[in-house]
């Protein structure tokens, strides 16, 4: 047992939960995306799919967790109080944005966290820089890193402000099959009993995951975005009632890095589909204390409305042409 608190569960051996997983290999595609917001109560795998994740990164990727008690000084840095009285220097001391920097923010129960931490938080995660201004003090340091966080929605939400600038967001439940829910006992009593025996069970499982990650990081600048496609990412954000340009970038940037996992260079619709599933949810307008839904049929039948507008607009756009030749 000595090797179970060094051994992470294996990403690929999680039960279930393809939605989380897909949205967690997309943000380590393109962390540009700004983040992951994983809805759902306790016992859905959500933090152990986190800690997974850095096996399918990067050598040297890990996770750095945000303590909910963080302060300004501590998320962002601070002045080194000791070098200052006894020199009168003025020494910065870097905060957790500093050591996420290439790694992996995981923040658990992110919305009972301090609002304007949170506002941090997303900033440094969209811009992959954090600046500090205060006590006499200017500095910029890197920030790029994957932005995770997890909450329970029984336990309170976040200000739409800050959901709209979460790049995906997915709901995850426990609703296992009988035969999913034997399974999932199956592997967690098998990695308990043998976590190095276990995890070598799944050692090709992850590395081919990795790897189709890697290639997909690689590629995604070569993945082309057509006017059409964008045109149809728009057509759903307006569709669906969804504000600001926030929606249609993400949406831009994840349907380029599903197209990428699949190993396309040119985005498709089923990839812009794929994208309005993790993006649009938690952008939707909605009533105070009214939590917001978009189901698989009602996504469907908002695709499809708007491929058959934008077809019948093109074949309009055709007709005129052809008359006027």
């Amino acid at each position: 047992m000595e090797h179970a608190t060094r051994l992470s569960y294996p990403f690929t051996a999680i039960v279930g939960q393809d939605q989380m997983k897909t949205a967690l290999c997309l943000v380590a595609v393109q962390p540009a995306i700004g983040g992951v917001l994983i809805l759902g109560e306790r016992g859905t795998a959500k933090t152990t799919a986190v800690r997974a994740l850095p096996g399918l990164m990067d050598s040297g990727s890990r996770v750095v967790e945000l303590p909910l008690n963080a302060t300004e000084d501590r998320v962002v840095g601070t002045l080194n109080v000791g070098a200052l009285m006894a020199s009168g220097e003025r020494e910065f001391v870097p905060g957790v944005l500093a050591e996420a920097d290439g790694q992996i923010l995981y923040v658990d129960e992110i919305n009972l966290l301090e609002d304007h931490i949170v506002d941090i938080l997303l900033d440094a995660a969209a811009t992959g820089v954090c600046h500090i201004e205060r006590e006499g003090v200017s500095r910029s340091y890197p920030a790029r890193f994957v932005l995770v966080g997890t909450m329970n929605p029984e336990e309170g939400t976040l200000r739409p402000q800050l959901l709209d600038r979460f790049g995906l967001s997915v709901h995850v439940s426990g609703s296992l099959t009988p035969d999913e829910r034997l399974e999932l006992v199956r592997r967690h009593v098998a990695f308990e009993e043998d976590p190095q025996a276990f995890c070598a069970q799944y050692a090709e499982q992850e590395r081919a995951l990795a790897a189709q990650i890697a290639e997909a990081r690689e590629s995604y600048s070569l993945v082309n975005y057509p006017e059409t496609m964008a045109r149809l990412a728009a057509g759903l954000c307006n569709e669906v009632v969804v504000d600001g340009y926030r929606a249609d970038l993400t949406m831009m940037r994840t349907a380029r890095a599903w197209a990428a996992l699949q190993g396309r260079t040119c985005v498709e619709q089923d990839d812009v589909r794929a994208a309005a599933g993790f993006v649009l949810a938690h952008r939707m307008k909605r009533l105070p204390f009214e939590e917001a839904v978009l189901d698989e049929d009602t996504l469907g039948k908002a695709f499809q409305t708007v491929v058959k507008r934008a077809e019948e607009a093109s074949g309009a756009s055709e007709q005129g042409e052809a008359k006027k030749a």
